[in-house]
């Protein structure tokens, strides 16, 4: 029925142009009429010497002006710190709670150890820190009271008061 006509691949025409948005998306096709007579379907075809799109015309990115308008895009990134490198002191609290539980002060570095751990699950790293700061606190308090009077202790078991 299409006598003259012949169907020839294009050839590449070379990356497209414009952004990915423009790029992913084929522009529309042109509306056609509902009823196509076979001289209007010349029209639609390509002749070998059309080197434009005939189907789809040649669109421009609408995307290019805000390109050019963006001179410094930025990307902001939050990182925060891992909940592992918040210590919570709680062997140190344990061993202050079991052995050397000066005047209740490994109890509380035990319980302040133990919130510190809450907070860490809770993804409350302030608090997290504030506790460990607390606990470690009461650890040094604890164990430094309980050396001094074990000291003592020794001290007067080789030196008794009744030699002065």
């Amino acid at each position: 029925p299409f006598e003259g006509v012949a169907w020839t691949p294009r050839p590449p025409q070379g990356p497209p142009q414009g952004c990915f948005a423009c790029i992913a998306k084929p522009p529309a096709l042109r509306q056609a009429s509902p009823v196509l007579s076979p001289s209007s379907a010349v029209y639609l075809m390509e002749s070998k010497s059309c080197k434009g799109n005939s189907l789809r015309p040649a669109v421009p990115c609408k995307h290019s002006v805000e390109k050019k308008t963006m001179t410094n895009p930025t990307t902001v990134i939050e990182i925060y710190p891992d909940t592992t490198e918040v210590n919570d002191y709680y062997l140190w609290s344990i061993f202050n709670f079991v052995y050397l539980n000066f005047c209740c002060l490994g109890f509380i570095a035990l319980a302040y150890s133990l919130k510190v751990r809450d907070k860490k699950l809770l993804n409350d790293l302030n608090g997290a820190v504030e506790d460990a700061k607390t606990a470690r606190l009461f650890n040094i308090t604890s164990s430094a009271l309980a050396t001094f009077c074990i000291i003592l202790i020794f001290i007067f078991l080789r030196y008794p008061l009744t030699d002065y």
